[in-house]
C-alpha cells in the first residue's frame, strides 16, 4: 500500500481527500431529496442519486492525472464513513462498497488510456463507478430481486453517465482556468 501510495504526491492526495469529503457531503444530502421524489415512484434513489457524488471519484482522476486516484479516494471516503458512521455506512462491508466504485473508475482509465479528461472516459467512468456501487449494495447488502437490481443497474448508469458528463464540464472549466495541466485532459 505505502508503495502504491508514494506515487502521489502530498498534493494530490489532499486532492483525493478533499474529493473524498466532498463526495460524502454530497450524498449526505443528495440521497435524502431524492428519496422524497423517487420514493413515491418507486424508483431506487440510491441509483438515481448516485450519479452526483460519485462523480466526484472521477473528479479525483481528472484532478491528479494519474491511475489509481479514483481508489484512493473511494478508499478514504470508505474509511471515513466508517470511523463517523455517516450516510450509507454498512459497517466494515463499507470498505467493499466504497472502494468498488474507485476501482471500477480507474479500470475504466486503464482501459481507455485517459485520466479523466475526454468526454468518453469521463462517461463510461461515470456509469461504472454507480453501477458498481448499486451492485454492491443492491446484491450484498440489500439483497434484491432480479428485476429491480436490473432496473437499479440500468437508472445507475444513466445517471453515472450524466454525473461523468458533468465531470467532463468541470474538468474542462478547471483546464481553461489553468488548474489542470492540458496534458492531464485529453
Amino acid at each position: 500500500m505505502r508503495r502504491f501510495l508514494e506515487k502521489f504526491s502530498l498534493l494530490q492526495l489532499v486532492l483525493c481527500a478533499l474529493m473524498a469529503a466532498l463526495g460524502i457531503a454530497v450524498k449526505a444530502v443528495i440521497v435524502p431529496l431524492t428519496h422524497i421524489v423517487t420514493g413515491p415512484l418507486l424508483i431506487p434513489g440510491g441509483a438515481v442519486a448516485g450519479g452526483l457524488y460519485m462523480l466526484f471519484l472521477v473528479l479525483a482522476c481528472a484532478l491528479c492525472g494519474k491511475l489509481g486516484a479514483a481508489t484512493v479516494t473511494a478508499f478514504i471516503q470508505a474509511v471515513l464513513v466508517i470511523v463517523t458512521g455517516l450516510s450509507g455506512s454498512h459497517g466494515a462491508f463499507s470498505l467493499v462498497t466504497y472502494t468498488l466504485p474507485g476501482l471500477a473508475v480507474d479500470l475504466v482509465m486503464l482501459l481507455m488510456r485517459h485520466r479523466g479528461g475526454c468526454i468518453l472516459c469521463c462517461f463510461f467512468a461515470g456509469v461504472a463507478a454507480n453501477v458498481a456501487g448499486t451492485l454492491a449494495v443492491g446484491a450484498a447488502v440489500l439483497g434484491l430481486p432480479l428485476v429491480p437490481l436490473l432496473l437499479s443497474l440500468a437508472l445507475a448508469a444513466l445517471s453515472g453517465g450524466l454525473g461523468g458528463l458533468l465531470v467532463r464540464r468541470i474538468s474542462k472549466s478547471l483546464q481553461e482556468l489553468g488548474v489542470i495541466q492540458t496534458s492531464q485532459v485529453k
